[in-house]
Protein backbone atom coordinates (compact mmCIF):
# COMPACT_ATOMS: atom_id res chain seq x y z
CA UNK A 1 0.00 0.00 0.00
CA UNK A 2 1.62 3.39 -1.11
CA UNK A 3 1.78 5.22 2.68
CA UNK A 4 0.42 8.51 0.63
CA UNK A 5 -2.89 7.14 0.02
CA UNK A 6 -5.42 7.79 2.40
CA UNK A 7 -6.71 3.61 4.04
CA UNK A 8 -10.60 2.68 3.36
CA UNK A 9 -10.47 -0.08 6.43
CA UNK A 10 -13.84 -2.48 5.24
CA UNK A 11 -14.89 -4.49 8.02
CA UNK A 12 -17.41 -7.49 6.32
CA UNK A 13 -18.94 -10.63 7.72
CA UNK A 14 -22.20 -12.28 7.63
CA UNK A 15 -25.20 -10.96 9.80
CA UNK A 16 -25.04 -10.89 13.81
CA UNK A 17 -21.55 -12.19 13.65
CA UNK A 18 -20.14 -8.39 15.60
CA UNK A 19 -19.21 -6.31 12.85
CA UNK A 20 -20.40 -3.45 15.17
CA UNK A 21 -18.58 -3.59 18.02
CA UNK A 22 -15.10 -4.74 15.64
CA UNK A 23 -15.52 -1.37 13.77
CA UNK A 24 -16.12 0.81 16.51
CA UNK A 25 -12.61 -0.39 18.43
CA UNK A 26 -10.98 0.28 15.04
CA UNK A 27 -12.89 3.72 14.76
CA UNK A 28 -11.68 4.22 18.50
CA UNK A 29 -8.02 3.11 17.47
CA UNK A 30 -7.72 5.41 14.64
CA UNK A 31 -9.53 7.91 16.50
CA UNK A 32 -12.03 8.20 12.95
CA UNK A 33 -15.62 7.27 11.79
CA UNK A 34 -17.53 4.62 10.27
CA UNK A 35 -19.10 4.70 7.10
CA UNK A 36 -22.29 2.07 7.22
CA UNK A 37 -22.57 0.00 3.76
CA UNK A 38 -25.70 -1.62 5.48
CA UNK A 39 -28.56 -1.52 3.05
CA UNK A 40 -31.32 -1.33 5.36
CA UNK A 41 -29.66 0.37 8.32
CA UNK A 42 -30.19 3.59 5.94
CA UNK A 43 -33.98 3.59 6.81
CA UNK A 44 -35.42 5.78 9.84
CA UNK A 45 -38.56 3.66 9.91
CA UNK A 46 -36.70 0.49 10.12
CA UNK A 47 -34.47 0.29 13.64
CA UNK A 48 -35.39 -3.14 15.76
CA UNK A 49 -35.86 -5.25 12.76
CA UNK A 50 -32.27 -4.02 11.47
CA UNK A 51 -30.09 -4.22 14.46
CA UNK A 52 -29.21 -1.04 13.74
CA UNK A 53 -26.33 0.50 16.53
CA UNK A 54 -27.36 1.49 19.45
CA UNK A 55 -27.23 4.69 21.45
CA UNK A 56 -23.96 3.99 23.65
CA UNK A 57 -22.65 2.79 20.57
CA UNK A 58 -23.47 5.57 18.29
CA UNK A 59 -21.78 7.55 20.63
CA UNK A 60 -18.55 5.53 20.57
CA UNK A 61 -17.88 6.93 17.46
CA UNK A 62 -18.60 8.99 14.72
CA UNK A 63 -21.17 6.75 11.94
CA UNK A 64 -22.63 7.58 8.55
CA UNK A 65 -25.45 6.73 6.65
CA UNK A 66 -27.22 5.36 9.83
CA UNK A 67 -31.17 5.93 9.62
CA UNK A 68 -30.32 9.48 7.46
CA UNK A 69 -33.45 8.18 4.73
CA UNK A 70 -36.61 7.19 4.68
CA UNK A 71 -38.14 4.21 3.24
CA UNK A 72 -40.83 6.46 1.32
CA UNK A 73 -37.57 7.60 -0.79
CA UNK A 74 -36.38 6.20 -3.57
CA UNK A 75 -32.41 5.12 -3.14
CA UNK A 76 -30.72 2.83 -5.04
CA UNK A 77 -27.24 1.59 -4.53
CA UNK A 78 -26.36 3.99 -7.15
CA UNK A 79 -27.53 6.70 -4.86
CA UNK A 80 -25.35 5.34 -2.33
CA UNK A 81 -22.13 4.83 -4.51
CA UNK A 82 -22.39 8.58 -5.01
CA UNK A 83 -23.17 9.78 -1.83
CA UNK A 84 -20.90 7.46 0.20
CA UNK A 85 -17.76 8.61 -2.59
CA UNK A 86 -18.42 12.34 -2.03
CA UNK A 87 -18.43 11.59 1.83
CA UNK A 88 -15.07 10.00 1.89
CA UNK A 89 -14.14 12.92 -0.47
CA UNK A 90 -14.70 14.60 2.39
CA UNK A 91 -13.44 12.49 5.80
CA UNK A 92 -10.34 11.76 4.22
CA UNK A 93 -9.67 15.67 4.59
CA UNK A 94 -9.63 14.99 8.07
CA UNK A 95 -8.53 11.23 8.57
CA UNK A 96 -5.55 9.08 6.95
CA UNK A 97 -8.44 6.03 8.15
CA UNK A 98 -11.94 5.51 7.69
CA UNK A 99 -14.00 2.45 8.77
CA UNK A 100 -16.22 1.04 6.30
CA UNK A 101 -18.91 -1.91 7.72
CA UNK A 102 -21.55 -4.12 6.05
CA UNK A 103 -22.90 -6.75 5.61
CA UNK A 104 -24.21 -5.87 2.35
CA UNK A 105 -21.97 -6.76 -0.13
CA UNK A 106 -23.23 -5.33 -2.97
CA UNK A 107 -23.01 -2.17 -1.31
CA UNK A 108 -19.23 -2.51 -0.06
CA UNK A 109 -18.62 -3.08 -3.83
CA UNK A 110 -20.08 -0.07 -4.81
CA UNK A 111 -17.87 1.67 -3.05
CA UNK A 112 -15.08 -0.45 -3.54
CA UNK A 113 -14.97 -1.27 -6.89
CA UNK A 114 -17.63 0.88 -8.77
CA UNK A 115 -20.89 -0.05 -10.18
CA UNK A 116 -22.11 -2.38 -13.12
CA UNK A 117 -23.44 -0.67 -15.95
CA UNK A 118 -26.53 -2.73 -17.19
CA UNK A 119 -28.02 -2.51 -20.63
CA UNK A 120 -31.53 -0.63 -20.65
CA UNK A 121 -34.30 -2.53 -21.35
CA UNK A 122 -37.66 -1.83 -22.37
CA UNK A 123 -40.58 -0.91 -19.46
CA UNK A 124 -42.65 -3.12 -20.39
CA UNK A 125 -40.71 -6.14 -19.48
CA UNK A 126 -41.07 -5.43 -15.72
CA UNK A 127 -44.83 -4.82 -16.13
CA UNK A 128 -44.70 -8.17 -17.22
CA UNK A 129 -42.70 -9.63 -14.39
CA UNK A 130 -44.40 -7.71 -11.82
CA UNK A 131 -48.00 -9.44 -13.34
CA UNK A 132 -46.22 -12.63 -13.00
CA UNK A 133 -44.95 -12.07 -9.97
CA UNK A 134 -49.08 -11.45 -8.85
CA UNK A 135 -50.50 -14.34 -10.82
CA UNK A 136 -47.69 -16.93 -10.33
CA UNK A 137 -46.22 -16.18 -7.20
CA UNK A 138 -41.96 -15.57 -6.41
CA UNK A 139 -41.50 -19.22 -6.64
CA UNK A 140 -41.77 -19.65 -10.24
CA UNK A 141 -39.57 -16.14 -11.11
CA UNK A 142 -36.99 -17.80 -9.17
CA UNK A 143 -37.04 -21.10 -10.76
CA UNK A 144 -36.69 -19.06 -14.32
CA UNK A 145 -33.35 -17.20 -12.75
CA UNK A 146 -31.97 -20.67 -11.55
CA UNK A 147 -32.23 -21.90 -14.67
CA UNK A 148 -31.17 -18.83 -16.87
CA UNK A 149 -28.68 -17.55 -14.62
CA UNK A 150 -27.56 -19.75 -11.91
CA UNK A 151 -24.18 -17.59 -11.31
CA UNK A 152 -26.38 -15.33 -10.26
CA UNK A 153 -29.06 -17.14 -8.32
CA UNK A 154 -26.60 -18.50 -6.30
CA UNK A 155 -25.43 -15.02 -4.55
CA UNK A 156 -28.59 -12.76 -4.89
CA UNK A 157 -31.18 -12.30 -2.20
CA UNK A 158 -33.28 -14.81 -4.51
CA UNK A 159 -36.56 -13.69 -1.55
CA UNK A 160 -36.38 -10.06 -2.68
CA UNK A 161 -38.62 -10.26 -5.34
CA UNK A 162 -37.13 -6.71 -6.67
CA UNK A 163 -33.53 -8.49 -6.86
CA UNK A 164 -35.21 -11.46 -8.87
CA UNK A 165 -37.46 -9.53 -11.08
CA UNK A 166 -34.41 -7.02 -11.66
CA UNK A 167 -32.23 -9.54 -13.18
CA UNK A 168 -35.31 -11.33 -14.85
CA UNK A 169 -35.73 -8.25 -16.80
CA UNK A 170 -32.13 -7.53 -17.74
CA UNK A 171 -31.84 -11.38 -18.94
CA UNK A 172 -34.96 -11.08 -21.29
CA UNK A 173 -34.32 -7.45 -22.85
CA UNK A 174 -30.51 -8.76 -23.40
CA UNK A 175 -30.57 -12.14 -24.05
CA UNK A 176 -27.81 -12.67 -21.51
CA UNK A 177 -27.82 -13.17 -17.89
CA UNK A 178 -27.64 -10.50 -15.10
CA UNK A 179 -24.00 -12.18 -14.36
CA UNK A 180 -22.70 -11.73 -17.40
CA UNK A 181 -23.11 -7.67 -17.04
CA UNK A 182 -21.21 -8.21 -13.71
CA UNK A 183 -17.87 -6.38 -14.16
CA UNK A 184 -14.69 -7.73 -13.76
CA UNK A 185 -12.75 -4.71 -13.96
CA UNK A 186 -12.29 -2.28 -10.52
CA UNK A 187 -13.11 1.45 -10.84
CA UNK A 188 -9.90 3.24 -9.39
CA UNK A 189 -10.58 4.77 -6.12
CA UNK A 190 -8.28 7.49 -4.15
CA UNK A 191 -7.73 5.73 -1.66
CA UNK A 192 -6.26 2.33 -0.56
CA UNK A 193 -8.30 -0.80 0.49
CA UNK A 194 -8.18 -3.07 3.50
CA UNK A 195 -10.83 -6.09 4.15
CA UNK A 196 -10.94 -7.62 7.51
CA UNK A 197 -13.99 -10.30 7.81
CA UNK A 198 -15.33 -11.71 10.79
CA UNK A 199 -16.65 -15.61 10.69
CA UNK A 200 -17.42 -18.52 13.08
CA UNK A 201 -18.59 -22.13 12.67
CA UNK A 202 -21.86 -22.08 10.99
CA UNK A 203 -23.39 -23.48 13.98
CA UNK A 204 -22.44 -20.46 16.24
CA UNK A 205 -23.17 -17.95 13.10
CA UNK A 206 -26.91 -19.96 13.16
CA UNK A 207 -27.07 -19.46 17.10
CA UNK A 208 -26.67 -15.79 17.08
CA UNK A 209 -28.89 -15.33 14.83
CA UNK A 210 -31.46 -17.12 16.38
CA UNK A 211 -31.21 -15.38 19.66
CA UNK A 212 -30.74 -12.11 18.25
CA UNK A 213 -34.01 -12.48 16.05
CA UNK A 214 -35.90 -13.63 19.90
CA UNK A 215 -34.30 -10.44 21.48
CA UNK A 216 -35.79 -8.20 18.45
CA UNK A 217 -38.76 -9.76 18.72
CA UNK A 218 -38.79 -9.23 22.82
CA UNK A 219 -37.71 -5.52 21.94
CA UNK A 220 -40.76 -4.64 19.91
CA UNK A 221 -39.96 -5.84 16.27
CA UNK A 222 -44.20 -7.13 15.52
CA UNK A 223 -45.28 -3.67 16.71
CA UNK A 224 -42.40 -2.01 14.52
CA UNK A 225 -43.55 -4.16 11.75
CA UNK A 226 -47.12 -3.40 11.95
CA UNK A 227 -46.98 0.02 12.09
CA UNK A 228 -45.40 -0.70 8.36
CA UNK A 229 -47.65 -3.17 7.39
CA UNK A 230 -49.38 -0.77 4.91
CA UNK A 231 -46.15 0.18 2.94
CA UNK A 232 -45.33 -3.33 2.48
CA UNK A 233 -45.01 -3.36 -1.41
CA UNK A 234 -42.02 -0.45 -0.74
CA UNK A 235 -39.21 -1.75 -1.73
CA UNK A 236 -37.33 -0.82 1.65
CA UNK A 237 -39.43 -3.20 3.67
CA UNK A 238 -38.51 -6.39 1.45
CA UNK A 239 -36.35 -7.02 3.90
CA UNK A 240 -35.98 -10.38 5.77
CA UNK A 241 -37.70 -9.50 9.60
CA UNK A 242 -40.46 -7.45 7.88
CA UNK A 243 -41.63 -9.61 4.95
CA UNK A 244 -42.52 -12.51 7.25
CA UNK A 245 -44.67 -10.41 10.00
CA UNK A 246 -46.62 -8.95 7.05
CA UNK A 247 -47.34 -12.28 5.81
CA UNK A 248 -48.95 -13.03 9.35
CA UNK A 249 -50.49 -9.86 9.98
CA UNK A 250 -52.19 -10.94 5.58
CA UNK A 251 -53.32 -14.46 8.01
CA UNK A 252 -51.27 -16.48 5.53
CA UNK A 253 -48.91 -17.88 8.87
CA UNK A 254 -49.70 -17.73 12.29
CA UNK A 255 -47.06 -15.76 14.60
CA UNK A 256 -45.40 -19.38 15.50
CA UNK A 257 -44.42 -19.97 11.88
CA UNK A 258 -43.47 -15.75 10.87
CA UNK A 259 -40.69 -15.89 14.03
CA UNK A 260 -39.50 -19.23 12.95
CA UNK A 261 -39.34 -17.98 8.51
CA UNK A 262 -37.88 -14.91 9.97
CA UNK A 263 -34.81 -17.36 11.76
CA UNK A 264 -34.54 -19.54 8.63
CA UNK A 265 -34.19 -17.04 6.34
CA UNK A 266 -32.03 -14.75 8.37
CA UNK A 267 -29.71 -17.71 8.17
CA UNK A 268 -29.83 -17.97 4.38
CA UNK A 269 -28.98 -14.93 4.34
CA UNK A 270 -26.34 -15.46 6.06
CA UNK A 271 -24.89 -18.39 4.07
CA UNK A 272 -25.54 -16.11 1.09
CA UNK A 273 -23.23 -13.55 2.74
CA UNK A 274 -20.34 -16.24 3.10
CA UNK A 275 -21.07 -17.43 -0.33
CA UNK A 276 -20.04 -13.62 -1.29
CA UNK A 277 -17.57 -12.61 0.85
CA UNK A 278 -15.46 -16.01 0.44
CA UNK A 279 -14.80 -14.98 -3.32
CA UNK A 280 -12.80 -11.92 -2.56
CA UNK A 281 -9.05 -13.28 -1.91
CA UNK A 282 -8.11 -9.99 -0.35
CA UNK A 283 -10.04 -10.50 3.03
CA UNK A 284 -8.10 -10.83 6.40
CA UNK A 285 -10.51 -13.45 7.91
CA UNK A 286 -10.79 -13.28 11.80
CA UNK A 287 -12.85 -15.58 14.50
CA UNK A 288 -15.54 -13.42 16.19
CA UNK A 289 -13.83 -13.95 19.73
CA UNK A 290 -10.62 -12.76 18.33
CA UNK A 291 -9.24 -9.19 20.37
CA UNK A 292 -9.78 -6.47 18.84
CA UNK A 293 -6.12 -5.48 19.51
CA UNK A 294 -4.97 -8.65 17.21
CA UNK A 295 -7.05 -6.96 14.22
CA UNK A 296 -6.00 -3.78 15.25
CA UNK A 297 -2.17 -5.31 15.32
CA UNK A 298 -2.44 -6.73 11.88
CA UNK A 299 -4.02 -3.93 10.24
CA UNK A 300 -0.81 -2.17 11.26
CA UNK A 301 1.43 -4.48 10.40
CA UNK A 302 -0.07 -4.83 6.49
CA UNK A 303 0.14 -1.15 6.67
CA UNK A 304 3.99 -0.56 7.99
Amino acid sequence: MEPSKPLLICVVGATAIGKTALSIKIAQHFKTEIVSADSRQFFKEMTIGTAVPDANELAAAPHHFIQTKSIFEPYSVGDFEKEAIALLDNLFKKHKVIVLVGGSGLYVDAVVKGLDQFPTVPKEIREELKAELEHKGLDQLQQELKTVDPAYFEKADIHNPHRVIRALEIYRGSGQPFSSFLKSETTQRPFDIMYIGLTADREVIYDRINRRVDIMIENGLEVEARALWEHKELNALQTVGYRELFAYFDGEISREEAVSEIKKNTRRFAKRQGTWFRKNENILWFDYQDEPTKVINTIHAELF
